[in-house]
């Protein structure tokens, strides 16, 4: 195996076709709990993952065992958006944007937050796949929607500065075209616009 990244929460290996996704111990969380903090975080992942694969692409899991805290899934051979978009033409970068902002749709009308959508997670191949859902969750709760969107406008805005507008202009353009509630929604994710930009000048 070949250990191609490392978070704060887990390790990634590459073995042969297939990712290992492997959560490692905290030394500062007491022995018990945190077996417990990463079987359970373990087994939602993967129930994520598959509940997501009948709404968009996304790696498939191939096998996940709470015990040796693993989550093995189809190796996705395609490249991040991330390396992507900056030599993208303006028609085919709005277009990519705009299937991204559908996708996330699709996930939060099914209430699947994925809490790190950023350029990163997203693999271009023969479609787009959203990759590691490992801060991801279920709520029906629109400000979890609101925020959900609103850290793809900051990552977008972070690491893709130079065409930031174009980019989230068409996210909001798919997302709108599929979101259920979406006046709510934009409503509420003003409203977490706000909260962070009144936090930015404390």
């Amino acid at each position: 195996m070949k250990k191609i990244s490392q978070g704060a929460e887990a390790v990634i290996y590459l073995d042969g076709d297939r990712i290992i996704k492997e959560r490692t111990s905290k030394s500062y969380r007491h022995p018990e709990l945190d077996l417990k903090i990463r079987k359970k975080t373990t087994r939602f992942e993967a129930r994520l993952l598959e509940r997501a694969a009948a709404l968009i692409p996304v790696p498939r899991i191939l096998k996940s065992c709470d015990k040796s805290m693993r989550i093995e899934m189809e190796h996705i051979q395609g490249t991040k958006l991330r390396d992507l978009v900056k030599g993208m033409a303006p028609d085919q970068r709005t277009d990519i944007f705009e299937r991204i902002g559908k996708k996330l749709a699709r996930l939060h009308n099914a209430d699947i937050i994925h809490g790190d959508l950023t350029t990163s997670n997203i693999i271009l191949k023969d479609k787009l796949y959203f990759i590691d859902f490992g801060l991801g969750f279920i709520s029906p709760k629109i400000e979890d929607k609101a925020v959900d969107l609103h850290l793809l406008k900051q990552a977008l805005a972070s690491k893709h500065h130079e065409c930031f507008d174009e980019c989230f202009s068409a996210a909001m353009k798919g997302y709108s075209s599929e979101a259920k509630d979406f006046k709510k929604l934009h409503e509420r994710f003003k409203k977490v616009e706000s909260r962070g930009r009144y936090k930015a000048k404390q």
